[in-house]
């Protein structure tokens, strides 16, 4: 028996049952649902499953792990798909052979890109995983030359954000897939191979706070019987999900609908039953087809004046609205000033 004989290949649907089951029995953390974009892997050998592994998408924060990287937060989201968590390595009982677990991790990081890159359409740039050092010092992924940045803080992500107090800090391992790969997830803006889907952002908490205030003078065009929710609360949430990449109403409903009680705070939510209640999509999209267009534009462009300091180059961009018809028969085109660093539009005109 060699260990030049292991191959490592993606678990089939029909293996699924079976790769929970083992996690279960065996791995101190038990089975993890697939979280985003998610491939499971087992390791042969002459056709005995010996060792399991899976990768998932990557912790929305990690101090150590940031700073490494040096992106800017609100395009960290945006990032985000570019790195991938080994959140699952169990060598299985009776497989425990020296150099086994390095033999696979190396195997793995072989056909990982090629498998990230056909199964999700984008390329990988950094692995990550964490370690509980109460158990284990990451022996394995120092021995594959994975890079030990330090500790997490310890905060454990609960239903609604994070625990008040640390607990049990983890060791943080990262390997970079190629050599520019902390370039290319700092640099200001990406290229076409590397962005995926539609621009998003994170807006800090300022941000969000801010945002009511400029829409408050802004007429409601409904009835103020049936009104539970704030016209200025709506219009934020409706710009705040729009800058962070939704696009359409069930986007921007399903982008409230995930919001921290702590964000629905600042964005102004209503309260009820002690709970911060979101619009539905459809009170957003009754909203937004009747509002002023003019006064949603002023009252977006004051708030772009304070915010959008930070770009320091700027993008003229025009398009043709679809099935649009101005009141002589021609298209309407509109001409849109955006920002490089922070995508923002700062103002268009018909």
């Amino acid at each position: 028996m060699s260990l030049k004989d292991i191959l490592v290949r993606p678990l089939e649907s029909f293996e699924e049952s079976r790769y929970q089951t083992l996690m279960n029995e065996h791995h101190y953390l038990g089975s993890l649902p697939k979280i985003g974009e998610s491939i499971r892997y087992a390791a042969t050998l002459d056709g005995e499953w010996v060792a399991l592994l899976s990768f998932s998408s990557a912790a929305l924060k990690c101090s150590v792990r940031d700073q490494w990287i040096g992106w800017d937060f609100r395009h960290q989201y945006d990032r985000l798909h570019l790195v991938t968590n080994n959140s699952r390595f169990l060598i299985l009982p009776d497989w425990h052979l020296p150099n086994l677990a390095s033999r696979v991790l190396s195997l793995c990081h072989q056909r990982l890109p090629c498998d990230w890159q056909e199964r999700f359409g984008h390329p990988l740039l950094l692995l990550e995983t964490f370690v509980d050092p109460d158990r284990f010092q990451g022996t394995i992924y120092k021995a594959a030359n994975w890079v030990f940045l330090g500790y997490t803080k310890g905060f454990q992500r609960v239903r609604n954000g994070y625990g008040k107090s640390p607990r049990n800090p983890k060791m943080t391992f990262i390997l970079p897939l190629q050599r520019n790969a902390q370039r290319i997830l700092s640099q200001p803006f990406l290229d076409e191979t590397h962005s995926h889907g539609g621009s998003n952002m994170m807006l800090a908490a300022e941000q969000m706070h801010s945002l009511p205030d400029f829409f408050r003078s802004i007429t409601d065009p409904r009835r103020s019987q049936g009104c539970r929710h704030r016209l200025s609360t709506i219009l934020s949430i409706a710009a705040a999900a729009t800058l962070c990449g939704a696009r359409g109403y069930k986007a921007i409903a399903d982008w409230a609908k995930n919001l921290g009680p702590k964000a629905r705070e600042r964005l102004g939510c209503r309260s009820k039953d002690k709970r911060r209640v979101v619009p539905s999509e459809s009170a957003i999209r009754n909203l937004l087809v009747r509002v002023d267009p003019q006064e949603l534009d002023n009252a977006l462009r004051r708030w772009n004046e304070i915010h959008a300091s930070q770009d320091e180059t700027l993008a003229i961009d025009g398009k043709t609205m679809c099935n649009a018809i101005d009141g002589d028969g021609r298209q309407i085109h509109i001409m849109s000033v955006v920002g490089h660093r922070t995508r923002t539009c700062h103002t268009q005109k018909k």
